[in-house]
C-alpha cells in the first residue's frame, strides 16, 4: 500500500512538472513568405534568417533575433568597424603624443631649442662626411696622377694602384649616399619637431580656452551670488 502511494505521488509530481514546463515553453513570432505574422513554438529553418522574436508564456518579448545581413550590409558594417578602429587608434596616438609633449616640454621655446640641438648634431655629421669625401677625392686624384705619369713614361700601371683607386671611388660613392641619408634625416627631424611645435601650440590654446571658460563661469556664479539670484 505504501509503495502504491509513493508511486502515485511520484507520477502526480511528474505530471505537474510536465505541465509547468509546457506552460513555460517559449514561443516565437516571425513573418512568413507572404508577410503574415506567425506565432508558433518553433521557427521554420527557411524563416530563421529573416529574424524573429522570442516570447515568454505571457506573450512578452524576451529576446529579439535580428535578420541576417546582406553581403552589402556586411561590407558596410566591416567598413564602419574599420573606421571606428582607425579613429580609436588615432585618438590613442594623439593622447600618447600629448602626454609625451607635456612631459618633455614646458614652452614652445623648449621644443625649438631641442630641435636646434638635434639639427646641429646632424649638420656636424654632414660636415665630417663632406670633409672625408674631399680627402678621398684628393687621394684618388693623387693615385690617378701617378698612373698618368706611368703611362706617359710607357710603363704599365700596377694592379695594386688601380685597385686602390677603385676602392677609393667606392668609398666616395658610399660617402655620397651617407650624406644624402643625413640630409634626408635633417629634413625628417625638422619636420617632426615642427609638428611637435604645432601640436604643443594647440595644447596651449586648449588650456587657455579652458581657463577662459572657467573664469567666465566663476564670474557668472559670483554675479548670481551677489545679486541674490533666486535660482541658486
Amino acid at each position: 500500500m505504501l509503495k502504491t502511494l509513493i508511486r502515485v505521488s511520484l507520477l502526480s509530481g511528474a505530471v505537474l512538472l510536465s505541465a509547468g514546463v509546457a506552460q513555460s515553453r517559449e514561443m516565437y513570432r516571425y513573418y512568413d513568405a507572404e508577410g503574415k505574422m506567425v506565432v508558433d513554438y518553433h521557427v521554420p529553418a527557411k524563416y530563421v534568417g529573416s529574424g524573429y522574436e522570442v516570447l515568454n508564456e505571457k506573450g512578452i518579448v524576451t529576446r529579439v533575433v535580428p535578420r541576417e545581413l546582406t553581403e552589402e550590409e556586411k561590407a558596410q558594417r566591416d567598413v564602419q568597424e574599420q573606421l571606428r578602429l582607425e579613429a580609436e587608434a588615432e585618438a590613442e596616438r594623439l593622447r600618447e603624443w600629448d602626454e609625451s609633449l607635456l612631459l618633455r616640454y614646458s614652452t614652445i621655446a623648449d621644443i625649438e631649442d631641442a630641435r636646434e640641438r638635434a639639427l646641429r648634431e646632424l649638420r656636424i655629421r654632414v660636415s665630417i662626411l663632406k670633409s672625408n669625401k674631399r680627402s678621398l677625392k684628393q687621394r684618388v686624384e693623387n693615385y690617378q696622377s701617378q698612373a698618368a705619369d706611368l703611362e706617359r713614361r710607357g710603363e704599365e700601371v700596377d694592379v695594386e694602384r688601380l685597385s686602390t683607386i677603385e676602392a677609393l671611388q667606392n668609398d666616395i660613392a658610399a660617402t655620397d649616399r651617407a650624406i644624402v641619408d643625413r640630409q634626408r634625416e635633417i629634413d625628417e627631424v625638422s619636420t617632426a619637431y615642427q609638428k611637435d611645435i604645432d601640436r604643443f601650440g594647440q595644447l596651449l590654446e586648449m588650456v587657455e580656452l579652458r581657463r577662459t571658460l572657467l573664469a567666465q563661469d566663476r564670474a557668472e556664479q559670483q554675479q548670481k551670488s551677489s545679486s541674490g539670484d533666486p535660482r541658486r
